[in-house]
């Protein structure tokens, strides 16, 4: 029932988501006279130039101006360490978490007895926060849900908690904690335990098996992304796979233009991949010298 209460509560969020100068030197030019080094003392006077600073200080700034591209963790090469964190975005997925378990336990209250393990006729002589405070101290506990709720679907909740942060740019350990935070105090002591005794395994395995498992998604996200959202060559697919690994940040990028934008800045990182080259000519201690040079961008 718990690993129900925590994949409806993502489906529940996701719906709710949805709520310089260029200068020309060409002309007036006289034609360059070479002397002898050895013969000749070349005296360059050329006026002060300004602190880069006074430069700096001296450009109007926009204070609208917005970048096209905004790079994220998926734009860096892979790191377990590395945190660029976003606590904007980290934020947002909170709060549509929280709506997302709000909204589930308002529909899971208005079910049928039935339909979930909670005893209502036993809960309801109880005051709301004293039966809390009840299930909190006679916790944690073994519960005998079945392998598929303990062992499948908590993990992929945790998962998703996971990547909630992974994707937002924090490294592995910090995703971990959010994992935690979200599994142990939102779920297990916060929503739930209004209503039922923590868990042992869903304070273990929801976090620990769940981090596990979103490195993994992790890992096929930026594979994803780094092919353009195409997988087998089918953006069909790529999108699926992507939502399937990261279901809040998906839906939640997917109104506000996340992956549109990851697919312009690969499509102009694309574009300048390849070999470029040009040739030179210069005076040197020996007269003229030329050569070429070959570039490789990838």
């Amino acid at each position: 029932m718990k690993a129900i209460t925590h994949i409806t509560a993502i489906l529940a969020a996701i719906i709710l988501a949805g709520n310089l100068t260029r200068i020309n030197a060409t002309e007036g030019v006289e034609p360059l006279t070479l002397l002898p080094l050895e013969k000749t003392e070349l005296k360059l006077k050329s006026p002060a130039l300004p602190a880069v600073r006074e430069i700096a200080e001296e450009i109007p700034m926009s204070k609208n101006f917005k970048p096209a591209v905004t790079l994220n963790i998926y734009d860096l090469p892979y790191s377990r360490t590395l945190s660029v964190p976003n606590w904007g975005r980290l934020w947002g997925n909170t709060a549509v978490l929280m709506a997302g378990g709000i909204t589930t336990m308002v529909i899971l209250e208005a079910l049928p007895e039935e339909s979930t393990a909670w005893n209502r006729a036993e809960n309801s002589k109880t005051p709301l926060f004293k039966r809390w405070l009840r299930h909190v101290k006679e916790g944690p506990v073994w519960d005998g849900d079945k392998f598929i709720f303990n062992y499948v679907l908590h993990p992929y909740a945790g998962a998703a908690y996971y990547m909630s942060a992974r994707s937002c740019g924090f490294n592995c350990w910090g995703s971990f904690l959010y994992s935690f935070c979200i599994s142990t105090f939102f779920w297990e002591y916060g929503f739930e335990a209004f209503n039922e005794i923590p868990s042992v395994q869903d304070l273990v395995i929801t976090p620990v098996v769940g981090s596990l498992m979103g490195e993994g998604f992790y890992l096929i996200k930026r594979h994803i992304v780094d092919n353009g959202y195409r997988l087998f060559g089918s953006p069909v697919l790529g999108y699926a796979v992507a939502w399937l690994c990261d279901p809040v940040n998906e839906t939640i990028g997917y109104f506000r233009g996340y992956q549109r934008s990851a697919k312009r800045y690969m499509k102009s990182r694309r574009a300048g991949e390849g070999f470029s080259g040009h040739t030179w000519m210069m005076p040197g201690k020996r007269g003229m010298e030329a050569g070429f040079s070959i570039c490789y961008n990838f």
